[in-house]
């Protein structure tokens, strides 16, 4: 099979800004060219991406990194600036800066003018609450009241972090009693699926555990009405908009904690990840910029929740003055079809979602019936995009359009590998490594390797690293998480091949990677098999330890009508060993009723491994479908 797919034509590639960069560089060769001079003059790269988008700070840029190592974050000591400032200072008044949607229809634009005051109307009332370096927590929906929030208090030099409405009370404690929050901001109900969901008594319970807060202010974006009975601590927002004020921003240093975000937590309590002001600002621009393409009067649109990093990867497109699009709801609701044809109707240029999503539209058989006129890029991230589903966007979708399977985590809040504007497609692989990053695929010894499936290690500091985890004062748990296991490098915890072309292919995390006969698998090979038989709508793969060594165990979820009968299995069993090798054949295999997934659409292998060898679970809030880990408790290893 022909690997190619799509390949930008020279118009696009001559007005990307990847080529007006590279350009501003002085670097007119191709794309491996540009990235090793990124990574062998580290300092000169960043300090050059600061002066071509004009990045607004004070003080000096020299010295870059104090020290080069992973050790402490010593990036741009004599740098100050406001995170909030730039994000505000590019899009001109009349612009649309938000485009807010609603499953139900509702809709909402908000230009850059507006934005700004109302972030400063909320700011006005902020600055009486925190401090410097205070947290300000947001329990809240996809909607505008979430982002001017971000943007006050991260103006005020306030520390912002967020999970979406549909956790329960124990998963929002689980993250806000680690962060303590001075400031609460919460929606007092939200529909999902057509279904509303009041959120009054879940609040009052939340504010009374969490005792350090001073301030709950309460959103009803929905007008269903706010009950103040039985908060002690409540304001509506709506009323803090009717305070006029300027709009002030006051510099921090660029190592300022901007955000905390929280890993998954599926197999314990989740890590509190502290991110930097300036080396976020720097990844998005970056990211967003040159890899994405974004500028000033393009729409962008990624799904995500306000408990995802994509959210806090999407509202950095302020800073081009683009206009971002804000989806609040189901995106089966009323149907996929329905969600899909907003690309259309707002006239998107760069769309984002999942893997989970495009095998939805196949699934159901959806009838886009449009030519997506104004879509250039489709992002995908949560979990390799595979290679047959490469091939349906490009069939189904759009043939003139750039598939950018995306990278990274929450730990960085950004990406390693992304898209390319000036760069061609090839099926069931991400275009490239990103600039001004030292990524590569390291084998059991060490040593780095092209078209080989390795370890993925990062071989210089970032900007995007954390500063540290919270509650980690020796550094213990964070030096666990990515210096640990090989020692002097970021290991990431993913399982990738760099190809001969510079691309990347991912096969899942490698620490769901299955070891039979001491031979390491990674779960996305397996998955590339099933994904491709009509008699399965899902599967996960776990590996179970057994007399030493370990067995492949794969449970799968059946379309309607469909059972896992012996001869399944077989033809299961046969294709995988046709398409990949004896070992990654299933030593079992058992339906199951539902396939366990995060809140932000990653398949949980971790979790599985867990109830199987009968090992403690915590923390289940952070699954959208906890209930379905009854079906693996009868695998459990006696």
């Amino acid at each position: 099979m022909n690997d190619f797919l799509w390949s930008p034509n020279s118009s696009r590639i001559e007005n990307s800004e990847m080529l007006k960069f590279q350009k501003h560089l002085g670097v007119l060769g191709d794309y491996k060219e540009l990235h090793q001079f990124s990574i062998s003059n580290n300092e000169t790269f960043w300090n050059e991406l600061i002066n071509f988008y004009q990045v607004k700070y004070s003080g000096e840029l020299i010295p870059v990194l104090e020290s080069p190592g992973f050790d402490k974050y010593t990036w741009y000591k004599n740098v100050e600036l406001n995170f909030a400032e730039n994000l505000l200072s590019q899009g001109s008044d009349e612009s649309i800066a938000i485009n807010a949607q609603h499953e139900s229809g509702l809709s909402q634009k908000i230009s850059y003018k507006q934005l700004r005051s109302m972030t400063a109307s909320l700011a006005y009332f902020l600055k009486s609450q925190i401090q410097s370096g205070d947290v300000v927590a947001a329990y809240m929906p996809n909607i505008p009241e979430t982002l001017i929030s971000m943007l006050a208090t991260s103006s005020l030099g306030g520390v912002f972090t967020s999970t979406s409405c549909d956790f329960g009370i124990e998963g929002v404690l689980d993250r806000f009693s680690q962060s303590n929050p001075k400031v609460l901001i919460a929606a007092v109900g939200y529909e999902y699926g057509g279904k509303y969901f009041d959120l009054h008594a879940r609040l009052r319970e939340i504010e009374k555990r969490l005792p350090n807060l001073e301030q709950i202010i309460l959103v009803d974006f929905l007008g269903r009405g706010i009950d103040l009975s039985g908060f002690t601590k409540a304001v509506k927002f709506s009323e803090l908009m009717n305070k006029k004020s300027d709009l002030i921003f006051k510099k921090f240093p660029f190592s300022h904690p901007l955000y905390i975000m929280y890993s998954s937590g599926t197999t314990g309590k989740p890590k509190c990840i502290v991110h930097s002001q300036g080396g976020t600002l720097l990844c998005h621009i970056k990211e967003l910029g040159l890899h994405t393409d974004l500028k000033e009067k393009k729409k962008i649109f990624f799904f995500t929740t306000c408990g995802w990093m994509m959210w806090n990867w999407l509202v950095s497109s302020l800073y081009f003055g683009a206009e971002i699009i804000l989806y609040e709801g189901s995106p089966a609701y009323p149907s996929p079809e329905h969600f899909f044809k907003i690309i259309e109707r707002e006239s998107i240029s760069i769309f984002g979602t999942s893997p989970k999503f495009l095998k939805a539209l196949e699934d159901t058989n959806a009838q886009l019936n449009s030519e997506f006129s104004s879509l250039e890029t489709i992002l995908s991230t949560g979990s390799p995009l595979l290679p047959e589903q490469y091939d349906y966007v490009y069939n189904k979708i759009k043939k003139d359009v750039l598939l950018a399977s995306i990278s990274g985590g929450t730990d960085i809040i950004g990406c390693f590998m992304l898209g390319n504007p000036t760069l061609p497609v090839y099926r069931g692989e991400i275009q490239c490594l990103g600039l001004g990053l030292d990524i590569a695929a390291l084998d059991a010894s060490g040593l780095p390797q092209i078209e080989q499936v390795g370890e993925l290690v990062a071989r210089q500091t970032f900007p995007n690293r954390p500063l540290y985890f919270l509650n980690d004062e020796s550094g213990e748990k964070i030096r666990a998480a990515y210096f640990d296991q090989i020692p002097g490098v970021w290991t990431h915890g993913d399982f990738v091949k760099v190809t001969n072309r510079g691309g990347v292919v991912v096969f899942g995390r490698s620490d769901a990677t299955l070891n039979p006969g001491g031979v390491r698998i990674g779960t996305a090979e397996i998955y590339r098999q099933t994904e491709t038989l009509p008699f399965i709508m899902d599967s996960i793969c776990v590996g179970r330890n057994h007399d030493g060594d370990v067995d492949v165990v794969l449970f799968v979820k059946m379309h309607d009508n469909e059972d896992l009968t012996t001869e399944r299995k077989k033809q299961i069993k046969e294709l995988i060993r046709k398409n990949t090798t004896p070992r990654h054949v299933p030593r079992e295999i058992h339906q199951v009723s539902d396939i366990p997934y995060t809140r932000s659409g990653k398949k949980v292998e971790l979790a599985v491994s867990k109830v199987i060898h009968g090992l403690p679970l915590t923390n289940i809030e952070a699954l959208a479908n906890p209930e379905c880990l009854k079906d693996f408790e009868a695998y459990t290893l006696v």
